[in-house]
């Protein structure tokens, strides 16, 4: 009896889809969570990943939804097209990563480092990125209806064609942003930096303190 108490716990974790390799490294369905480890299309739904290294995986299509990945490094990883509806990124690191056409409505991503970051066309609707790093960041085309970007760092970001109706941009650095024929329709810009931002062609309709005398 005492050995089968001593198994229970590891038969549950097993049940679940996860468990421990011999090298200590954490693997859920199959997929390894280690740097470099190559995932596409990984059932990670709901995941406990926070402060896991994940720098460089190959995550592209992979299912992360509600994933817990607080705090997790995934510098320069491929999340291309991934599934990260409901998942909760504060302060995870996301330099240089590639989230293009990946999904995160709804998601947090408080305080997430996302220098150089490449999210073209990628989904935002209702996400929270309060204090958000993402100067040079790659944005175009995204969709942010909604968005909380209160505080976020934008600086020498490209944001043409960007949807932003509806977000909060209050406070945040766009010095030097790149928003050509976006959309900032019922947008907050109150006590945003706006030096040397172009917004040539952007709907500007209803929105607070964007600037005036672009076309």
């Amino acid at each position: 009896m005492k050995n089968l108490h001593l198994l229970l716990p590891l038969a549950l974790l097993l049940a679940n889809g996860t468990a421990l390799a011999d090298d200590g490294d954490l693997v859920i369905n199959g997929c390894r969570i280690a740097p470099e480890s190559r995932c596409p299309g990984a059932d990670l739904r709901g995941a406990s990943l926070a402060s896991q290294d994940m720098r460089k995986m190959d995550l592209s299509g992979a299912n992360l939804e509600g994933a817990d990945l607080r705090h997790a490094k995934l510098d320069l990883a491929n999340l291309e097209k991934a599934r990260l509806a409901g998942a909760n990124l504060t302060r995870a690191s996301l330099q240089q990563a590639n989230l293009r056409l990946a999904d995160l409505s709804g998601s947090r991503l408080v305080a997430v480092q996302g220098w150089g970051l490449f999210a073209q066309g990628a989904q935002f609707k209702g996400a929270d990125l309060t204090a958000a790093y993402l100067e040079f960041s790659r944005l175009s085309g995204a969709k942010m209806h909604e968005v909380n970007l209160q505080a976020a760092d934008l600086e020498m970001a490209w944001l043409s064609k960007v949807d932003l109706k509806g977000a909060d941009l209050r406070d945040a650095n766009l010095q030097e942003a790149k928003i050509g024929d976006a959309n900032l329709e019922n947008a907050d810009l109150s006590n945003a930096r706006k030096h040397y931002a172009t917004f040539q062609a952007t709907n500007m309709e209803g929105c607070k303190d964007c600037p005036s005398g672009w076309d």
